[in-house]
């Protein structure tokens, strides 16, 4: 009897194997029959909705029966206050005001160079001597003449003291004397110009001219002076920022070349906008006791011009935009014990930016929980679970 039954149901599979085959997709289209064609399509397609029909009844099944929620897994990030300085970043040339050009004051042979590269000189000090083209003897002359005018003054005045003499002859002699004296005083200040002298401390940059060359009045150049004692660094700074860039804001002034850092201020800040560029100029004090800071070097500014000494910073990157151009974050409220919460949109007003944080200055409180990793990916109202609970909960 068993045998009996496995040979129908063999042969009962064959035939539903030779059925489907005989009606199978590839068959059908072999045809080329447009009936049978429809006819099979239509069969396939009402397959397919008893198939989604009860794959829908499975998946309400489902739902009924597991109760583990598939919740987004988020990261969150705490508002706190905290200080935030915003700084400037520009780049500046130190340069100092005892830096100069030396020129003659006359013209001539430049006679003497009493200098050399690198040499220490004091405020006043001789540097060079230049020809004085025959003005020393006329000089010499007109001393002599000043003191015949002056013995010739004393003895008219003496007389005229004594009532002898007419007042004409006093009064042609003092006029002489004067007159002699003021040459005499002129050719002493022809000569001065004719020695060259440091017109502060420093040191001898650099010695242009050489001795025997002729040099012309203010146009030869003869030496170069420096002073490395009074340094500062000059910048433009643009002209939205002349109420926060102000005397005595801070600055951090960095020397790639030398390696350095420095903390200094702001010594002297510009009244007037330059209409060319719309910016004003700044004056760094910048202290130089060791001498290795050369004017002319490049160095990067750091201005402190704004502080707040409480603001919440929160990343960049977790702030979003809505089609009105609201930027917003997402919040989580309502977590329970198991750090599941439900994410909320909250609409923020920014400040300033710095790297990668920016500043928020309304919409958001102290101690809000921020979405930070995935708040691209929940949406308003979504439950999310905070990955990152167990964590701040063990204290880590």
């Amino acid at each position: 009897m068993k045998k009996i039954y496995s040979i129908l149901f063999l042969t009962v599979l064959l035939a539903s194997c030779g059925e489907q085959k005989k009606n199978s997709v590839e068959k059908v289209l072999e045809s080329n029959n447009l009936e049978t064609i429809r006819k099979k399509r239509g069969e396939l397609v009402n397959e397919q909705d008893a198939i989604n029909e009860k794959i829908k009844l499975l998946d309400e099944k489902i739902a009924t029966l597991d109760t583990v929620q598939h919740v987004p897994l988020i990261t969150t990030i705490t508002a706190k206050t905290e200080e935030f300085k915003h700084v400037l970043e520009l780049q500046g040339n130190v340069t100092t005001k005892d830096l100069l050009v030396i020129t003659p004051e006359t013209n001539g042979i430049l006679t003497h160079v009493y200098v050399k590269e690198g040499q220490r000189v004091s405020k006043g000090q001789i540097l060079a001597k230049i020809d004085d083209g025959g003005l020393g003897q006329q000089l010499s002359q007109l001393k002599i003449q000043a003191d015949l005018a002056k013995t010739t003054y004393e003895r008219q005045k003496r007389l005229w003291d004594q009532n002898i003499g007419s007042e004409i002859q006093f009064l042609q002699a003092k006029s002489s004397y004067e007159s002699q004296e003021k040459a005499v005083n002129h050719m002493q200040q022809q000569i001065a110009k004719t020695v060259v002298k440091a017109p502060f401390s420093g040191t001898i940059d650099d010695v242009i001219s050489e001795q025997g060359n002729v040099v012309a009045a203010g146009q030869t150049e003869l030496m170069q002076i420096v002073n490395l004692n009074n340094m500062y660094i000059e910048t433009e700074v643009p002209e939205r920022y002349v109420s926060d860039v102000v005397i005595g804001k801070d600055v951090v002034v960095e020397l790639p070349v030398l390696g350095k850092k420095i903390d200094t201020k702001i010594r002297q800040a510009g009244d007037v906008i330059n209409p060319a560029n719309r910016t004003f100029k700044v004056e760094i004090e910048i202290p130089n006791k060791d001498k290795a800071i050369k004017p002319n070097l490049t160095a990067k500014l750091k201005i402190n011009d704004y502080t707040n000494e409480k603001a919440i910073l929160i990343p960049q990157s977790v702030i979003s935009e809505n089609a009105e151009g609201e930027q917003y974050v997402y919040v989580v409220t309502d977590k329970n014990g198991k750090g599941i919460g439900s994410a909320k949109r909250v609409i923020i007003e920014t400040g300033k930016t710095q790297g990668d944080v920016i500043e928020v200055v309304g919409g958001l409180e102290t101690g809000s929980e921020i979405i930070k990793e995935g708040a691209r990916s929940v949406r308003d109202g979504q439950s999310v679970e905070v990955i990152n609970y167990k964590e701040e909960g063990n204290g880590k």
